[in-house]
C-alpha cells in the first residue's frame, strides 16, 4: 500500500511538471511570435529636398535717422509773442513758427532807414555838385562812404530783425513744442523737433571681411520690432570711405520710402542685405532637422532592399519604405526652410514631422494627416 501510495504521488508531482513546462514552453513560443512578427508601419510626413537658388544675405543691425531733421532754435534772445504751429503738424517749407518781442529792433530799423533816405538824397546833390565843382571831391566821398554805412547799418537791422523769427527749413512733421508764448528764450534754446518723415536713412555697419561684398544700389530689408511681421525694402546709398578705427567695420548708409509714417527715426532695425549672385542650394522645411550636440541628422524615406537587391514590396504590391537616418551639415535657416550643405541630395524624400517614434531602419508610411504635421513642425532638439 505504502509503495502504491508513492506512485501515485510520484506521478500526480511529474503531471504537474509536465503541465507547467508545457506552459511555460508555450508562452515563450508566443512571446518569440510577438517579436518576429512585423511590426506595424509608423505614420510620417514628409517633403521633398528641393535645388533652389538662394539668396545669400548679410544679416546686421542698424538705426534709422529721419531724411532731415533739426533741432529748431533761435540764434538771439528775447520773449515770445506768438506760435503759429501746434505740436505734432505737418509744415512745409518756410511757413513761420514762431516769433520774439522785435519792437526795439523795429524802431531801430525805423530810424536806421530814415537815415538811409537822407544820405542818399545828399548823395545825390553831391553827385551833381562835384561836377560843377560846387563841392570837393573829398565831400563827395565822405557823402559817398555814409550812404554806404547807412545802407549796411539798415541790412545789419534787418538781419537782426529776421532772427527775432523762426521759418520752417523743409516741410516735415514738427514735434512737441517746448515753449509758450511769453516765455523768454535764451540763445539756443530748443523750441521742438522738426523731422522729415517722407523718406528715412538706416544707418549700419559691415565687418572688414564684408567690404567687398557691399555695393551702391544694393538692396536690403528691413524688419522694426514695432511691425515684426512686416519687411520694409532699401537700397544702400552710401558708403564710408573709412573703417572705423577702434572696430575696423565699415558704415553704409541705405535709403528707404516711409509714405505710411510708419517708421521713425530713432528706430532699431534689423537688416538683411542681398548679395549679388543667388546660388543654388539644397533645401529641407527646419522641422526634418534633429538639432543635438554630436550632430544635426535627418531621417530619409527609402525603399527597403532585400538580400538580393530587390525592392521588398507589401501585400499591396507598395514597396516598403524604411526610415534611413542620416548626419547632416546644415546652413542658413530663413523662412521656415534650412540649407543642407551635405547629407541629402536633390529629390530624397525626408521626414518632417513623427520622427520622435523612429530608430534607423524603423517601418514607415506616409501620412496625409495634417494634424501630424502641425503637431510636430517644431525642429526637434535632442
Amino acid at each position: 500500500m505504502l509503495r502504491r501510495r508513492m506512485l501515485i504521488m510520484l506521478g500526480v508531482v511529474l503531471l504537474i511538471v509536465l503541465v507547467l513546462a508545457g506552459y511555460k514552453a508555450f508562452s515563450v513560443y508566443t512571446m518569440i511570435q510577438g517579436f518576429s512578427a512585423p511590426k506595424p508601419a509608423i505614420s510620417v510626413a514628409v517633403a521633398k529636398a528641393t535645388e533652389r537658388p538662394w539668396q545669400v544675405r548679410l544679416p546686421t543691425v542698424g538705426t534709422l535717422t529721419a531724411l532731415q531733421g533739426v533741432d529748431l532754435s533761435l540764434e538771439s534772445d528775447g520773449t515770445v509773442v506768438d506760435l503759429q504751429f501746434e505740436s505734432g503738424q505737418k509744415v512745409k517749407a518756410g511757413q513761420p513758427l514762431l516769433r520774439l518781442d522785435s519792437a526795439v529792433e523795429t524802431a531801430l530799423l525805423e530810424t536806421a532807414l530814415t537815415d538811409l533816405g537822407l544820405a542818399q538824397l545828399d548823395y545825390g546833390r553831391g553827385s551833381q555838385l562835384v561836377g560843377s565843382q560846387a563841392i570837393s571831391k573829398g565831400e563827395f566821398d565822405r557823402l559817398s562812404a555814409v550812404l554806404k554805412k547807412s545802407k549796411a547799418t539798415v541790412n545789419q537791422l534787418k538781419a537782426a530783425l529776421g532772427k527775432k523769427s523762426i521759418l520752417a527749413p523743409f516741410s516735415g512733421t514738427i514735434g512737441i513744442r517746448q515753449v509758450d508764448i511769453g516765455d523768454y528764450l535764451a540763445t539756443g534754446t530748443m523750441i521742438a523737433t522738426l523731422q522729415d518723415l517722407s523718406s528715412l536713412y538706416v544707418d549700419f555697419f559691415v565687418p572688414e571681411q564684408s567690404v567687398p561684398k557691399i555695393a551702391l544700389g544694393q538692396p536690403v530689408e528691413i524688419i522694426v520690432a514695432a511691425y515684426p511681421t512686416l519687411t520694409f525694402p532699401g537700397t544702400i546709398s552710401a558708403i564710408n570711405p573709412k573703417l572705423e578705427n577702434s572696430t575696423r567695420n565699415m558704415q553704409v548708409r541705405a535709403t528707404l520710402a516711409n509714405p505710411d509714417g510708419k517708421l521713425l527715426p530713432g528706430m532699431f532695425a534689423n537688416l538683411q542685405v542681398m548679395l549679388p549672385n543667388p546660388q543654388p542650394r539644397i533645401v529641407v522645411p527646419e522641422s526634418a532637422i534633429t538639432y543635438t550636440l554630436y550632430g544635426n541628422s535627418v531621417y530619409v524615406a527609402t525603399q527597403k532592399k532585400a538580400e538580393d537587391g530587390s525592392v521588398e514590396k507589401d501585400d499591396k504590391g507598395q514597396p516598403v519604405l524604411i526610415a534611413e537616418r542620416r548626419f547632416v551639415e546644415t546652413g542658413e535657416r530663413r523662412d521656415g526652410m534650412v540649407i543642407i550643405t551635405k547629407g541629402v541630395q536633390n529629390g530624397e524624400t525626408v521626414v518632417t514631422a513623427g520622427q520622435i517614434k523612429l530608430d534607423n531602419g524603423a517601418h514607415i508610411a506616409i501620412s496625409d494627416d495634417k494634424t501630424l504635421v502641425e503637431k510636430n513642425s517644431q525642429p526637434r532638439a535632442d
